[in-house]
């Protein structure tokens, strides 16, 4: 081993003298010398180089002496650190003095260098012994520390409420605290090998006869130096089965070599119960998930679900009585014509059949445009609409066009045809609850709705299969795409405004569409006619219109004198 000596002198001299007289030493890396000019400068490569074995100071320097260095060297923990001065031997008593600030030798000048040999060799072995006395002291220490520190661990280990299982590098049982005899029923048993283990210590795979599988046992696992956890192992003492969870892992020395594997084994019998109720629990929860989903789902064909998010609710069960809310709304209102009269030739049991396979064919138009029924009058459809009115206008379209699918098999089992009515009209509404205690009913009230069924019933006046506002009209994001035509004017009871009403024919026969084309201005210009009491004027238009289209309804309405709407 290298001895790094640190010479503290101001001559620069003395420097070559070392260098040429170690130079053998030096080159051979035995000796390493480090210069210092003065007491300061040593102190700094002492701080530097805190491994310095030796000092081989003079005593006479500038800024700081060799006196000085000496005293404040006791501040420095350095235990095998010598100093060796060098004085003038006219110097004795600054020699003396710096002996009893703890120098370990001396020379005096001029340096006889065989005898400077002598002492480092001298003080180098005595900082070697040092060195190594110390060292043993430190081993001495440590043992004394790892020998309480493991029986602290020991101690830990034995309150621990868990199992603790230890093995060696090679897979042999080393320890186990007194919770793992409880588990286990034993303690160490001596010279098992891994694969001896699970049936050593009864250790099952949960729920089987099967011996835990050695290569996938955590302790197993740690010993190639992985962490593991599993729980599904099960320890049997005779007809006692303790479920456990066992984790473990690899323990490593300073050098990185596994010298052990500890795992602990944990008592999950609780675990397991709660588990077990848990799941359950969790069933018959989901059970009854199910069962409110169709509880749900049954309670929404009577309270649609957009009828309970525009009241702010997604479950009929948060609903209360007297809940309402404001919204501006389309309202489509259909009905069958002369339902009376077909229904007198039928049972009781054939008008719900009907019925049920007439709504059937219609509630998937409205729902796919974004509308729900609010609710079925007989035969009659009461339907919202929140998004647009082109929602309303092409769901009514859609109901028209199926409506002419069905009379086509009904004619095949020679039923006769159904025409309907619809009304459309929109504007603000309130939508809520009304009832009692004991019953409850969702409703709607507003002008605007009942306009709308008032312009369904006036689609039988004007022989029109779909009737709308102006609100409605005026707010279609684009009216020209439809057929429609100017209808007239209707007054509104209890108000002085009178209401503009517009047919949509999109849905009328082909060659009847073609003729409401041709003529929808002059029919157009006769209404005008009419509501400016230009009757002669009007009468000639309508009668024209009649010449060229006999199934045109409401101009035959307008024709007579003494209709009123």
């Amino acid at each position: 081993m290298r001895a790094k000596i640190l010479v503290v002198d101001d001559e620069p001299s003395f420097q070559s003298i070392i260098n040429q007289k170690f130079r053998k030493r030096i080159r051979k890396k035995n000796l390493q010398f480090i210069f210092a000019s003065n007491g300061l400068k040593a102190l700094e490569k002492l701080q530097s180089e805190p491994d310095i074995d030796m000092i081989l100071t003079d005593i006479t320097m500038p800024e700081m002496d060799g006196i000085t260095l000496l005293s404040t060297l006791s501040d420095i923990h350095h235990p095998t650190l010598k100093t060796v001065v060098i004085s003038a031997s006219s110097d004795l008593t600054l020699v003396r003095k710096a002996m009893n600030l703890g120098a370990f030798d001396f020379l005096t000048k001029p340096i006889n260098l065989d005898d400077l040999e002598i002492t480092i060799n001298k003080t180098i072995n005595h900082v070697q012994q040092l060195k190594d006395a110390l060292k043993q002291e430190h081993l001495i220490e440590a043992a004394q520390q790892l020998y309480e520190s493991e029986k602290r661990l020991e101690k830990f280990l034995e309150t621990l409420p868990v199992g603790v299982f230890v093995v060696d590098a090679d897979g042999k049982p080393f320890y186990t605290n007194q919770a793992a005899k409880n588990i286990f029923g034993k303690g160490i048993v001596a010279e098992t090998t891994p694969e001896q283990i699970p049936k050593i210590y009864q250790i099952y795979l949960a729920g089987t006869e099967q011996f835990y599988p050695v290569e996938q046992q955590p302790i197993f696992i740690a010993l190639k130096g992985q962490n593991s956890t599993v729980d599904n192992m099960e320890i049997r003492q005779g007809e006692r089965i303790i479920p456990v969870e066992v984790s473990a892992s690899p323990i490593f020395d300073d050098t990185g070599q596994l010298i052990y594997a500890i795992a602990t084994f944990q008592d999950i019998t609780e675990r397991k119960k709660a588990e077990a109720e848990r799941i359950q629990f969790t069933q018959q929860l989901e059970l009854k998930n199910i069962e409110l989903s169709k509880l749900n789902q049954s309670y929404s064909r009577f309270v649609p679900k957009q009828f309970l998010r525009f009241l702010g609710h997604e479950s009929i069960v948060e609903v209360s009585l007297g809940e309402s809310v404001q919204k501006k709304m389309s309202i489509l209102f259909s009905d069958i014509r002369a339902f009376t009269t077909l229904s007198e030739s039928m049972t009781l049991a054939e008008n719900f059949k009907f019925i049920n396979a007439y709504l059937s064919r219609m509630e998937p138009l409205i729902t796919a445009n974004y509308g729900f029924i609010d609710k079925y009058i007989g035969d009659a459809i009461m339907a919202l609409f929140g998004r647009c009115p082109d929602d309303a206008v092409q769901a009514a379209l859609g109901m028209l066009l199926e409506l002419n699918q069905y009379n086509i098999i009904r004619n095949k089992y020679q039923k006769s045809p159904i025409t309907i009515g619809i009304g459309i009209n929109t504007g603000s509404l309130m939508l809520g609850t009304v009832g009692g205690t004991n019953r409850m009913d969702t409703t709607v009230i507003s002008d605007a709705v009942n306009l709308a069924s008032r312009l369904q019933d006036l689609t039988k006046v004007y022989g029109a299969s779909l009737i709308i506002s102006q609100k409605t009209f005026l707010e279609l994001k684009d009216y020209t795409k439809y057929n429609y035509r100017f209808l007239g004017q209707v007054n509104v009871k209890g108000k002085k405004d009178v209401v503009s009403l517009f047919e949509l024919f999109d849905a009328d026969p082909p060659e009847i569409i073609e003729l409401k084309k041709q003529t929808k201005t002059l029919f157009e210009a006769g209404v005008i006619s009419y509501y400016s009491q230009q009757m002669e004027q009007a009468t000639q238009i309508f009668q024209e219109i009649i010449n060229l289209n006999h199934q045109d309804k409401a101009a035959y309405f307008y024709l007579d004198r003494d209709n009123r709407v």
